[in-house]
This record gives C-alpha cells, sequence and structure tokens, in this order.
C-alpha cells in the first residue's frame, strides 16, 4: 500500500512541474519572449495545457480572473500541496 502512496506521491510532484511549466510557457508567450510559430515550441504548449486545464477549468469557473490576472495555477498549486501533505502526514504514517 505504501507503494501506491509513492506512486501518487511521485505523480503529484510530477503534476507540479508541468503547472509550473505551463506558467511559465504562458509568460514567454504572452511576453513574445517565444512564438508558438515555432513547431516545437507550439507542440510543448499544446501538451503542457492538455494536461493542466482539465483541473484548471472548474477552478476558473467558480474564480473570475481578478485584474486580469488569471489566480487559478495558484489555487491549484495550493491544492496540490494540501493534497501531497495530507499523503504524507496522515495517511502514509498509518498504513501498515
Amino acid at each position: 500500500m505504501r507503494a501506491i502512496l509513492e506512486v501518487v506521491i511521485l505523480l503529484l510532484d510530477l503534476y507540479w512541474w508541468v503547472l509550473l511549466a505551463m506558467i511559465v510557457l504562458s509568460w514567454l508567450i504572452s511576453f513574445k519572449v517565444i512564438n508558438t510559430a515555432n513547431q516545437f515550441v507550439a507542440t510543448v504548449h499544446r501538451v503542457v495545457t492538455a494536461l493542466t486545464e482539465p483541473l484548471l477549468k472548474p477552478i476558473r469557473r467558480v474564480v473570475p480572473a481578478v485584474g486580469g490576472m488569471d489566480l487559478s495555477p495558484i489555487i491549484l498549486f495550493v491544492g496540490l500541496y494540501f493534497a501531497r501533505r495530507v499523503i504524507i502526514l496522515y495517511i502514509y504514517p498509518n498504513v501498515f
């Protein structure tokens, strides 16, 4: 059972990095540092967006953009951190 929890923690950590990559990539595209006309950039953007949108879209429906700033990634970061800490502090020690 602990092995399953270790895999879940690993997946949460990997998703955290994907979310961070999506944020940085969106900033670079917004500030025109990189261009989506580049095939590699467009592919990475498409993949990262496809991985993050299923969790960000419901958050965006509940929490609107404040002053043009999208707060949904921050809320998702907090949710991922909370889920990881609950697993590590409460579930993992109680599993035989």
